[in-house]
């Protein structure tokens, strides 16, 4: 079994991903006129993309190794619930706000840890082990929570899901800032370099000197972290916190990681490819939204989009 990502190299796709963008940009004109290619209308496509894109680069990541992180949605709900509890409790004491964000990555690290220990020591395979905690942490959350909104941020919590430089949302400046560190991770550090050829071969790379258990739980923690600035948003967008927020994003995350370029079986991807798939994904979803599509029949479009890619991922050479 060969995979359909390997005859493509990296520059490849990223031009067919342009050439995507063109053509979804010159249909969606065709049908629905000034009403895409409108400044609210981008506006709003700045405005969504920077969630879905932090959930999406964290589960990416995983994926550069061979593994996944099911827990990802589960875990930024659990950050924004312990965050928003110790907000509202003291919402004008900027030094809550600050113990807040520290405990948000606490829990974070905890979260990613746990999911790389288990990968990475107890040999668990990635899809059961973070299907596990997925369920164990969305089953906290609600059991702590009673599942009720926690809600009334002080303001600068909403000036992130709210506020524009230029008419560009402030949100999306923060997931571009945080894409091109990811960049320089994966291309110009050690630790990048060492994630790849986990993905590549665990056991080669384990045999040429590389602490695999290091990077494997350095790389779920990065990913926890990612869901962490992505709970960040959420609070930040909807000026509340939910044990429910985020769940439909799940195959989302997947699908993106996978039109980006990202192999599955790990070792292949690029930052750049995912956020072209991404802004691929947000330029559909916003034109279908103003056609009138239902949402399910996007979602269901979604699955259909995933399970063709990565059948064609997987076909005999």
């Amino acid at each position: 079994m060969k995979s359909f990502a390997r005859f493509l190299p990296g520059d490849a796709i990223i031009r067919l991903q342009c050439v995507i963008i063109i053509v979804v940009a010159l249909a969606f004109s065709l049908l629905l006129g000034n009403r895409f290619f409108s400044v609210a209308n981008f506006q709003s496509i700045g405005s969504q993309l920077p969630i879905l894109g932090m959930l999406a680069l964290g589960m990416g990541m995983t994926m550069l190794t061979g593994g996944i992180n099911l827990s990802i949605i589960a875990g930024a709900n659990s950050c924004s619930l312990v965050m928003a509890a110790i907000i509202v409790s003291h919402p004008d004491n900027p030094l809550f706000l600050l113990l807040a964000l520290l405990a948000g990555i606490a829990v974070a690290v905890a979260i990613g840890t746990l999911n790389g220990a288990l990968i990475a020591w107890v040999g668990v395979s990635p899809i059961l082990a973070t299907l596990g905690t997925m369920t164990l942490i969305s089953g906290l959350n609600i059991l702590l929570s009673d599942g009720t909104v926690i809600s009334g941020f002080p303001a600068a919590i909403q000036f992130l899901g709210n506020a524009t430089v230029a008419g560009i949302p402030v949100a999306l400046l923060l997931f571009l800032l945080v894409a091109v560190l990811l960049w320089v991770l994966l291309e110009h550090t050690t630790l990048g370099r060492s994630l790849y050829l986990v993905g590549s071969n665990e056991q080669a790379t384990r045999y040429s000197g590389v602490n695999t258990v290091r990077v494997q739980i350095a790389v779920y923690v990065i990913s926890a972290l990612l869901g962490w600035v992505a709970a960040i948003l959420m609070m930040a967008k909807f000026n509340s916190a939910k044990a429910g927020y985020g769940e439909s994003y799940l195959l989302v995350t997947i699908l993106a990681s996978v039109l980006g370029g990202i192999n599955p079986d790990g070792g292949f991807g690029r930052i750049v490819g995912l956020v072209l798939a991404l802004i691929v994904l947000q330029m559909l979803e916003s034109g279908f939204n103003l056609l009138g599509i239902s949402s399910y029949l996007t979602m269901a479009l979604w699955g259909t989009v995933l399970i063709l890619f990565i059948a064609l991922q997987n076909r005999k050479a």
